[in-house]
């Protein structure tokens, strides 16, 4: 496991960022972004690029829409995101010969080569987070619950924008 200071300089007391949902949200994401930067520079690899390998490894192949989903991301940051990985060789894309709109992604050797040498990283940052089994799923279900409520909250916003504006 690498030693690194994962924290941020001490916020100025009576802020009251501490005490906001939000505000610690953004900065446990944060810290482990840079936890997971830290780890995966030995292989020049970022945060996105080593979820794409994940999903593949679990997967074998998918298509640029089926990771967008899976890492929530927009196609517009995904396309470009595999079109890097595979000019580094780690990956291959084939456009459908039915529909030229689907791209499937599939890994290549060296793409595969990666995964054993990676095996730890998710439970060393696992470990780093200090929580232990019980409370790391909790804190994945509530994450989860969190994520689902504020998509449906902006499905919604985006709905009333849309009637408003047509009116």
């Amino acid at each position: 496991m690498v030693d690194i200071d994962i924290t941020d300089a001490d916020e100025p007391a009576g802020s009251g960022l501490d005490e906001m949902l939000c505000f610690n949200l953004y900065a446990a994401a944060r810290a482990t972004n840079r936890l997971y930067n830290t780890l995966l520079a030995p292989w020049d690899l970022t945060y996105p690029q080593y979820l794409v390998l994940k999903l593949l490894w679990s997967r074998q192949s998918a298509t640029v829409g089926e990771i967008a989903k899976s890492l929530m991301l927009d196609s517009g940051t995904t396309t470009p995101l595999v079109r890097r990985m595979e000019t580094r060789g780690l990956l291959r894309r084939t456009r459908s010969t039915t529909d030229e709109r689907v791209v499937s992604v599939t890994l290549t050797t060296e793409g595969w080569a990666l995964q054993e040498g990676m095996a730890d990283l998710t439970s060393d940052v696992g470990t780093a987070t200090g929580l232990g089994a019980t409370d790391a799923q909790s804190t994945i279900s509530a994450l989860q619950s969190i994520n689902k409520n504020l998509a449906d909250v902006l499905t919604s916003a985006a709905k009333s924008s849309t009637q408003r504006t047509s009116q």
